[in-house]
């Protein structure tokens, strides 16, 4: 098969690193994608966002199969763009996406096919959304309706936060077009985990369920940003709890899914929050998380290519499915400043002594320079690791980290501590 990878990311460089592991793969492009991924596949300049681009460029390789990585194309409808061309693509179409493009859509969903999720209040105002703030209680949530490459969403301690966080979104267009609406959501406490599902329109599959840490400094504290690290299996998540979320979450979500005409194939990406009244839905996502994928990855022992190949044609019970008894942690290294404004262009020491560590870089915000590697993003790199328990693989993948440096980079040192307790 030829193989089309779309994005530039690190969720990105974990895909293409495990889709070329498939002897069933003849050739991979990645479009754009980064200097990470070209040691798997050949980068094109086609942006991500370019839909017509990236259909000239499916065609002009006679690509047997897309994956599409952001979420950015599935909401502007690149699979409904391909299928109409008789491309097989791994997404979903711009119906399904729905339920990360609109957070009031999504939330609605959820009321309507009975999932269990926080309390809500949707507003296309903001004097509306302050006057409701009277009525709630502390802390806040606010959400930006829209697409915010995983950041549209404040937590606020105070009312006068809230308000602030408010005017912030919809009168001072914090997140563009995205907080033309917002959601003020109940705050839900509990610890949240990730659960990955491949789907095929009728059947689906889970992966190892993995826990993010979204906030940018030790002990969850700090803005929130696009995720700054992650572990898997969750100790939390066992058996019992597992049941309860297929029958209470996945199959009512996959089964509204089909009532509203949603059938193609694609993962879906369940935030839950594991409440003291047990699981609840915070969010959707129509795509591979990031960084879940860098430690979901790993831990999955069958054929991506193959199964999302057979996913894509309806028939995702064709491949063999398996994943590894290991764990696996990846930790963030970020830009100073991120993830508000940081600087680019800073040389990275250190690669080559990381994967001596027995560490998987996976990059996300870098680029090749006059012959050296150097940063072009907030979140620079993905530093990942498996081993025989969760302890072996924190370890390992700190090891990495300590092995690699640039100017004004950061990490947490707390990453899978919650799975250690």
């Amino acid at each position: 098969m030829n193989i089309l990878v779309i994005g530039s990311g690190g969720r990105e460089h974990a895909l293409v690193w495990k889709i070329a592991q498939s002897p069933a793969v003849r050739k991979i492009y990645a479009a754009p994608g980064n200097v990470g991924m070209a040691a798997h596949a050949e980068c094109v300049d086609v942006k991500a966002d370019d839909l017509d681009g990236l259909l000239k460029l499916a065609l002009e390789k006679k690509i047997d199969l897309t994956v599409v990585g952001p979420e950015a194309p599935l909401v502007a409808g690149i699979v409904d763009l391909f299928i109409s061309k008789a491309l097989r693509i791994f997404g979903f179409d711009r119906k399904g996406a729905r339920l990360e493009g609109s957070k009031v859509w999504a939330k609605e969903f959820m009321i309507r096919y009975g999932i269990p999720t926080g309390e809500f209040r949707a507003f296309g105002n903001a004097t509306s959304a302050i006057k409701a703030i009277d009525s709630m209680e502390s802390p806040y949530v606010v959400k930006a309706d829209g697409l915010a490459a995983g950041k549209g969403v404040i937590i606020a301690k105070t009312a006068r936060e809230a308000r602030g966080a408010i005017e912030l979104v919809m009168k001072r267009g914090g997140f563009g077009s995205a907080g033309e609406r917002i959601v003020l959501e109940e705050f839900l406490s509990g610890e949240e985990v990730s659960v990955l599902a491949l789907y095929d329109g009728k059947n689906y599959r889970l992966l190892v369920p993995s826990q993010d840490h979204k906030r940018a400094l030790d002990n969850d504290e700090g803005p929130n940003t696009g995720g700054m690290g992650a572990y898997a299996p969750v100790p939390l998540y066992d058996e019992g709890l597992a049941a309860r979320v297929k029958k209470e979450i996945i199959e009512p979500t996959f089964e509204g899914m089909r009532s509203e005409g949603i059938t193609g194939a694609g993962v879906l990406y369940f935030g839950l929050m594991i409440t003291s009244a047990g699981p609840k839905v915070l969010e959707y996502n129509c795509r591979f998380g990031d960084p879940e994928t860098q430690v979901i990855l790993p831990l999955f022992a069958g054929d991506l290519a193959q199964v999302m190949f057979e996913a894509a044609g309806g028939e995702l019970e064709k491949a063999p499915f398996e994943n590894s008894a290991e764990a696996a942690a990846c930790v963030v290294i970020a830009s100073k400043g991120y993830p508000g404004s940081y600087n680019k262009g800073y040389p990275i020491d250190g690669l080559e002594r990381a994967r001596e560590q027995g560490c998987i870089v996976f990059h996300a915000g870098t680029e090749a320079k006059d012959g050296a590697i150097v940063t072009n993003g907030g979140r620079v790199l993905g530093v990942a690791a498996t081993g025989p328990a969760l302890r072996d693989a924190i370890d390992t993948a700190y090891r990495g980290v300590a092995a690699i440096s640039f100017s004004g980079c950061f990490s947490r040192s707390d990453i899978g501590k919650k799975g250690l307790r």
